[in-house]
């Protein structure tokens, strides 16, 4: 009965109880089923039917099993108050904006332009994010990993022109000489320090590292030293040390709410409290902007839910703080540009934006408001519809959610600059039309934007 269950620690079971949580090697898919944290004298699992376990803790005896939760929610109502409405479900914040528009009133009238809750703050080294609301665009595929070892070939594109027009070409960094894998991550974490955004820091060179290449010289006026290795180490020294450093795993990070599974379907999706992690591997991938398999090939023999593992993470310093005064969605670079009052590129990241079944906005638009933590509301009246879903859901906010963790909205309505729920794929597939960022991208730029700034889309 045990067997199925993942164990936080075996200390204090007895061998019975104690082996299958040993045996399990990190990592193992098998075992990613619940982690709780385990506190005082008792110690709390579930097992393969959702029954849960109570053991002591000193003499490794169960305590009791009891019965899955059951409780059910309360359905759904939809506030439709008179027939005029009744196209619209006035709870979700994006039909309610639309039938403020055609009535002729703006739907942000005593409406807060940013929400102001209290911010979670991971410890100097980590990149951390509040916590908050709402959020839109959609994604039809759960979640994937990719193989360590698949490489980021993606050649950059040319921006896109009419038969008459000449076309401007988007330049192109050098791609940097082949050379080991952690040389070309500590090239990533300097990018990462600058600004210059290179996605997820995985030690793979590939067109977001050239665009970030660019971007740095930009930003700095300076061309990094590529191919050398000495240069690069003291560049690294001047921007906040060595590109990687030791991290204590804490007994926070082990009881950190986590989810066995992102399912696809968004019905199931909307069945969750909350789109958590699926693993601290995932979580401090995430928090150190790493590619998840690349962490764990950093720490081959790391134990991730045993508090007090050292590990091997990025150094990436700051979050960057300059106020900024424009954004630019370059669809050709695949890159979102942030520009200050004076016109000076502060910070550049990767994206996906758009596809040609739903392209993105065209134009200049402004950011009409910014939501930490968003709720997303699947619409198949408005939007896609996905598989056999076809009543609106409330899917609940998370970095698995569809729109990962932030949400800046534009004054298009349903459309935005969101997160992801699958960073290492930024700039290389599509999206449902908005703007989607990694997570920790997001976030830094959604701590540097105000409403009212405008945001230009660019071919």
């Amino acid at each position: 009965m045990i067997a199925a269950v993942f164990l936080i620690t075996a200390a204090g079971l007895s061998p019975a109880l104690a082996a299958p949580g040993q045996s399990a090697p990190v990592g193992d898919d098998q075992t990613r089923g619940v982690q709780l944290a385990q506190n005082g004298d008792i110690q709390i699992f579930y097992d393969e039917y959702g029954r849960r376990v109570v053991v002591d803790a000193f003499s490794g005896q169960i305590i009791a099993v009891e019965p899955p939760n059951t409780r059910n929610r309360a359905p759904w109502v939809e506030d439709r108050t008179t027939v005029r409405r009744d196209r619209y479900n006035l709870s979700d914040p994006y039909e309610r904006d639309l039938y403020m528009r055609e009535t002729g009133r703006d739907p942000y009238t005593g409406r807060p332009l940013i929400d102001e809750r209290e911010v979670l703050v991971y410890p100097e080294n980590g990149d951390a994010y509040p916590l908050t609301e709402e959020g839109q665009d959609y994604r039809e595929s759960g979640i994937e990993r990719r193989p360590l070892d698949e490489g980021y070939a993606n050649p950059p594109q040319t921006a896109s022109t009419t038969p008459n027009e000449p076309a401007e070409i988007v330049p192109v960094a050098p791609a940097p000489s082949r050379k080991s894998s952690e040389d070309i991550a500590k090239l990533q974490v300097l990018l990462d320090r600058a600004g210059a955004s290179p996605g997820v820091i995985d030690g793979h060179d590939g067109s977001n590292v050239r665009k970030a290449l660019l971007a740095y010289e930009e930003l700095t006026g300076e061309t990094l030293p590529i191919g050398n290795g000495a240069a690069l180490d003291a560049a690294l020294a001047a921007t906040g040390g060595p590109a990687f450093m030791d991290y204590t795993i804490t007994a926070e990070d082990v009881a950190a709410p986590m989810v066995a599974s992102v399912p696809d379907d968004y019905g199931e999706k909307a069945k969750l409290d909350h789109l958590s992690f699926t693993s601290v591997t995932e979580m401090f991938g995430e928090r150190f902007h790493m590619d998840e398999n690349y962490l764990k090939a950093l720490n081959p023999e790391a134990n991730f839910n045993r508090v007090g593992t050292i590990i091997r993470v990025a150094n990436v310093g700051q979050n960057v703080s300059a106020q900024v005064d424009r954004i630019v969605a370059d669809k050709g670079r695949k890159q979102v540009r942030a520009y200050d009052a004076q016109g000076k590129l502060v910070a550049a990241y990767p994206t996906t934006i758009g596809s040609g079944d739903t392209p993105s906005p065209t134009g200049t638009h402004k950011v009409a408001r910014i939501a930490f933590d968003p709720e997303y509301t699947y619409n198949p009246k408005l939007n896609f519809k996905q598989g056999s879903n076809d009543k609106v859901l409330r899917i609940p906010p998370g970095p698995n959610g569809p729109v990962g963790t932030i949400w800046i909205a534009l004054d298009k309505p349903t459309y935005g600059i969101h997160g992801t729920p699958e960073p290492s794929k930024i700039g290389k597939t599509e999206s449902h039309g908005c703007v989607r960022l990694t997570n920790w991208d997001a976030a830094e730029l959604a701590k540097i934007v105000k409403p009212g700034i405008f945001v230009q889309f660019i071919e």
